[in-house]
């Protein structure tokens, strides 16, 4: 997939279908995330190892794109359990079937280690993306990942290019960070929620 094109004076996030700033959260549905919203946000995400520039990167894309068609082909089956992703996976739970579940889970891993890699990034300002992306790989992925797996990741963080080559691909020098800040607190949340949920024992298989 191409790196999309930025608009003048825009940004990488401008370009995206959905945005996890986006995504509605019901706070008297104990935080029910929207699916679909959420998908597509997820979806967009992707783009950024796009921009990252390396082969490397593509089974980490692939691995969350294959996770989101398995969460979408639940909700394709059976609509009207799965507006949110909680009601999506305990009411497939209940059919004693858990492959949108475990998606949802490998997915909330990928996205978690996504976000703590450029939170990281940016709040260190003399980081290299290799640094913070092997840091959030060895907090998130790594210990759930098989002995064949590993090295496929190891390779992509080592990939990584440099910061001043980066940032300058996502667009405006200045809205890039303010904008980038904003994102990921909500890609936060949204994973803090899921993680809450997939830890309790009805969402368990």
């Amino acid at each position: 997939m191409s790196v999309p094109i930025i608009p003048p004076d825009g940004t990488l996030l401008d370009t995206f279908k959905r945005s996890f700033v986006d995504v509605p959260i019901l706070a008297d549905k104990d935080n029910a995330i929207a699916t679909t919203e959420f998908l597509e946000a997820a979806e967009s995400l992707t783009t950024m190892f796009d921009v990252l520039g390396s082969v490397a990167f593509s089974p980490v894309k692939n691995d969350m794109l294959g996770n989101v068609k398995k969460i979408r082909d639940r909700q394709a089956a059976a609509p009207a359990e799965s507006e949110y992703l909680q009601e999506l996976c305990l009411n497939e739970l209940k059919t004693k079937k858990h492959t949108a579940t475990e998606g949802l889970l490998w997915l909330t891993r990928g996205l978690e280690f996504t976000c703590i890699a450029l939170s990281q990034n940016l709040a260190q300002e003399s980081e290299e993306l290799s640094a913070s992306f092997r840091n959030a790989y060895g907090e998130t992925l790594k210990p759930h990942h098989s002995i064949l797996i590993k090295p496929v990741f190891s390779a992509a963080m080592s990939a990584c290019p440099y910061r001043k080559d980066f940032y300058p691909k996502l667009g405006h020098e200045a809205k890039v960070p303010v904008e980038l800040r904003t994102y990921l607190a909500a890609l936060e949340k949204i994973v803090g929620i899921l993680k809450g949920f997939q830890s309790r024992k009805e969402a368990k298989w």
